[in-house]
């Protein structure tokens, strides 16, 4: 309907994308191939499992998937090994386009996959996930596959925290989302804020979209992408898909503390390029901190350099790979 709001028209629930023969039926329509990217630093304990149950189920019983990677920082555990016994292909970020300077950082992996892996649709799943199901590939598949005017879907879900074995705290995720990012977009962007987690680590999107975007390499990563996408092209090229329950590694408040600087970041660089605001101060890269040792406080501090690749179509490398014309 004509007076739906966003919100009401562009938000599913994966159960509605689960008859997957019928989704396999749209991806052969269009003629597309989807990749799917695992971002990978250390994740020995959950990187077999997210594997075998992509490849089984999205993969030999419907294929629905054409290729699974693992981008790799440069593990020190047996992450790398493992995703090669059990089927994906890996990749270490370091060796994807070798000719420019090597940088560390989840959004300098997600920007290498575009380069390292053929899909037109790349589907992004963080590689932590203890409860993974493969909802979590077809739930952010199926609004592209179904629509043709939507190009970037994002996943959102419940986020229990695990306490220990036995004990569950429901509904308790998603701190750096409510206290620092959509405070800003509510200021700023108030149309992103009907983005229920926009700090998920699990979308989708057309490589025509994802290539014109440029990729901070570390926190800002996510907020970055929707706030270029929405300057670009405007909500209605988004959607957003419920995939329920996640069970993740937690952070503590200091880890939250140097995501929020990172994202704060990134958020107010993209304020100033688009004229949104003006900093007549200087601007520090150092997050400090403060914590007990004994019957003292203790200062820390954290140097965050705000660092990104430019949007990957303007890599002569990545063009001549995929014949690839930047936009005029």
């Amino acid at each position: 309907m004509a007076n739906e709001t966003w919100l009401e028209r562009n938000t599913y629930h994966y159960s509605r994308f689960s008859d997957l023969a019928e989704l396999v039926k749209l991806k052969e329509k269009k003629g597309v191939r989807i990749s799917l990217c695992f971002p990978t630093l250390n994740e020995e304990q959950t990187i077999a499992k997210e594997i075998v149950i992509m490849r089984s189920e999205l993969m030999l019983r419907y294929p629905l998937l054409d290729e699974i990677a693992v981008i790799d920082s440069g593990s020190t555990d047996r992450t790398r090994e493992i995703a090669v016994e059990y089927g994906a292909q890996v990749f270490l970020a370091d060796e994807i386009l070798p000719s420019l300077e090597p940088y560390k950082g989840k959004g300098e992996n997600l920007w290498k996959a575009l380069h390292a892996l053929s899909g037109d649709i790349i589907v992004y799943i963080d590689a932590d996930i203890k409860n993974i199901h493969h909802r979590f590939a077809y739930g952010l598949v199926g609004p592209l596959l179904e629509r043709d005017d939507v190009k970037y879907v994002k996943g959102f879900y419940d986020r229990p925290i695990a306490i220990d074995a036995k004990k569950v705290k429901p509904s308790s995720g998603g701190r750096v989302t409510e206290l620092v990012v959509r405070p800003l977009f509510s200021l700023f962007y108030p149309e992103l804020s009907q983005f229920i987690q926009p700090l998920s680590g699990e979308y989708a999107g057309y490589r025509e979209i994802l290539e014109q975007v440029a990729f901070p390499i570390g926190y800002g990563i996510e907020t970055s992408m929707l706030l270029d996408i929405y300057d670009k092209w405007g909500m209605d090229v988004m959607a957003q898909v419920d995939l329920e329950k996640r069970f993740h590694r937690n952070q503590n408040t200091q880890s939250l503390g140097r995501m929020s600087f990172g994202i704060m970041q990134t958020f107010f660089r993209r304020m100033q390029a688009e004229k949104r605001l003006k900093i007549d101060t200087e601007v520090f890269e150092e997050m400090i901190q403060y914590r007990l040792e004994g019957s003292a406080y203790a200062r820390s501090s954290s140097k965050l350099e705000h660092r990104e690749r430019p949007p990957i179509i303007t890599v002569p490398e990545y063009r001549e790979r995929f014949g690839r014309v930047p936009p005029a």
